[in-house]
């Protein structure tokens, strides 16, 4: 029991929520392969992925590389094979957000249920062939071709005028969603498993090749047989008349769209398919403990930028000062794996800064690392700065400039306004007296009479303004004729 419990004890919230995410993946994919013929490569799948994970226990070098190029060669083939599938996988995936709402039912009520009961068995008893489409939370349009649209109430009259042998939509599909139909004459896609279809018409073939590809319900009256079947989940089965098709159409749409105050999607999602959840969440376990945890820890150095990031604006630092520093930080490979090196930071506190030289100790609360990370060290742990405090002084503005007057012009006076600007700067810099601030450089060849316009300014970068912006200036330049 003591492993155990030092895993329990070493357990981390983001454990706790890795674990979540991949037993809801491994439960989506259970589910998914659940009702399906392709439920056997899942197996077989698994099988081999069995073998690749005691090969890794029992440090089986040859077969583990063999199976990690086979696991990477499968990815591709499944694509392949499965593009239909992982379609609408991830059409599923959009539409989940569904689940959580509480909405009123806005399938067909009692009555329109009857209504489509009736009229099948009417159809089944004149030997009228019918194919009708319940359209559920799967989107169909593109599955569907041709067709014209309709947006008519569901009546016993207009579908059997639809189908109507002279009718020239009676050979295709009504699409109906809620108690709407929506389009007449629809093409479906076929299916290709015989075993599934057997001997049957086509309208039976096109209802199982949608019930494969969507969540839809497929009413099929055979017009040889004149019998009433549906098709849903890939599977087709032939019912005994009309009470037994309303009670599979009041079921279809209970599991649709659950009345208002009744038990949301979601709630019913959590109570069903227990012995899967309970598969998916052992199987992660089991993965976590042979992949994401390690008890052994593994150290590495990383040469990372140092931060000034809570300077007073009274003070600044003088150069040089240090900008990098080593660290030695500790944890899992996994954690190293997932790290990014350009995220790790030296943050250094600079809270009671003074001025002149002053030493700072580099303390293991200063890194920036993930929190699976621990900082064994920092080297050097103690750096030197010098700070100085600002100053405010009144600095002259110039205005440099460039290129000669054109031809006959000549320059009378270049003023600036304002003509000093007050700003912030080091205490040594005020005393040395070598900050200058000028305007940006004007070009004398592109004069007028008289030139006034806006200018940015230029200053070193340990100058700062009072105002937090340098101010705007404006240079007027006088210019005059001569012969």
């Amino acid at each position: 029991m003591q492993p155990i419990f030092s895993i329990i004890n070493n357990l981390r919230i983001q454990d706790i929520l890795d674990i979540i995410i991949v037993s809801l993946m491994i439960y989506a994919l259970l589910i998914w392969f659940k009702d399906r013929a392709s439920r056997f490569v899942l197996v077989g799948i698994s099988v081999v992925g069995a073998i690749y994970v005691t090969a890794r226990f029992f440090q089986l070098y040859l077969t583990t590389v063999v199976l990690q190029g086979f696991f990477a060669i499968l990815i591709f083939v499944l694509v392949v094979i499965f593009q239909e599938d992982l379609r609408r996988f991830f059409e599923r995936l959009a539409i989940i957000g569904r689940f959580g709402k509480q909405v009123r039912s806005v399938g067909p009520q009692h009555e329109e249920t009857e209504v489509l009961a009736t009229t099948a068995a009417n159809l089944a008893r004149n030997r009228i062939g019918a194919l009708i489409v319940l359209g559920g939370d799967d989107p169909l349009d593109r599955h569907l071709s041709g067709g014209t649209k309709l947006d008519g109430l569901i009546s016993q009259s207009l579908l059997e005028s639809i189908f109507d042998p002279h009718s020239p939509g009676h050979d295709g599909a009504v699409i109906i969603y809620g108690n709407r139909i929506t389009r007449f004459g629809c093409h479906l896609p076929l299916s290709t498993n015989m075993d599934r279809i057997g001997a049957t018409g086509l309208r039976h073939t096109a209802a199982v090749g949608l019930a494969e590809r969507s969540d839809a319900l497929c009413i099929v009256v055979s017009e040889e047989r004149g019998t009433i079947s549906i098709a849903r989940n890939e599977k087709i089965q032939a019912l005994s008349g009309a009470a037994a098709l309303q009670n599979e159409l009041e079921t279809f749409y209970r599991e649709m769209s659950p009345e208002k105050g009744k038990t949301s999607r979601l709630s019913q999602e959590i109570k069903k398919n227990t012995r899967e959840k309970v598969i998916a969440l052992v199987l992660t376990c089991i993965l976590w403990v042979i992949f994401g945890y390690q008890k052994e820890s593994i150290r590495r150095d990383f040469l990372i930028p140092i931060e000034y990031p809570s300077v007073s604006r009274q003070y600044i630092l003088e150069e040089p000062k240090l900008t990098e520093a080593k660290v030695i930080l500790s944890g899992p490979t996994q954690a190293f794996q997932l790290l990014n090196p350009e995220t790790l930071k030296i943050s250094v506190k600079l809270g009671d800064i003074h001025e002149g030289k002053q030493a700072i100790i580099l303390t293991r609360e200063m890194v920036k690392a993930p929190s699976n990370l621990t900082v064994v060290a920092v080297i050097p742990p103690e750096i030197t700065i010098t700070a100085s405090r600002f100053v405010s002084v009144s600095i002259p503005v110039d205005v440099p400039t460039t290129g000669k007057p054109p031809r006959g012009v000549a320059v009378q006076e270049i003023s600036v306004s304002p003509s000093a600007v007050r700003v912030l700067v080091p205490g040594a810099a005020a005393s040395q007296g070598k900050i200058k601030i000028q305007t940006e450089p004007i070009d004398l060849s592109k004069l007028a009479d008289r030139t006034s316009f806006e200018v940015s300014l230029r200053y070193p970068p340990n100058v700062r303004f009072e105002g937090g912006k340098p101010p705007a200036v404006e240079v007027t330049i006088k210019t005059k004729k001569k012969n």
